[in-house]
């Protein structure tokens, strides 16, 4: 139970943060709205850069994201979009490297 509240609480942090940041499109209901929760995650593209793109400058900065199709081919082609970055939490980070 523990385990499970650290994880929706750090992923609706997440969430709350980068929907702040200008320029960012997140993909997916917000965990507010998702009735059944959801994982710590938060897919999303930068307006003018590709995530593969997004990807190396936040690997310069130290921040560690995966980018590309994420097995979901289908869902970014009724997307329109060619790729997606996807920053994933769990219990061994912090709302502190969130906010980095």
């Amino acid at each position: 139970d523990n385990v499970h509240k650290f994880e929706s609480d750090i992923g609706s942090y997440l969430w709350e943060r980068m929907s702040a940041v200008p320029d960012v499109t997140l993909y997916g209901p917000s965990p507010a709205a998702s009735a059944r929760g959801r994982a710590a995650l938060a897919s999303f593209n930068v307006e003018g850069l590709h995530a593969t793109d997004v990807s190396t400058l936040l690997d310069l900065s130290g921040v560690a994201v995966r980018s590309g199709h994420h097995c979901t081919q289908p869902l970014h082609r009724e997307l329109g979009i060619a790729a997606s970055a996807r920053a994933s939490l769990y219990l061994y980070n912090s709302e502190a490297e969130v906010d980095t």
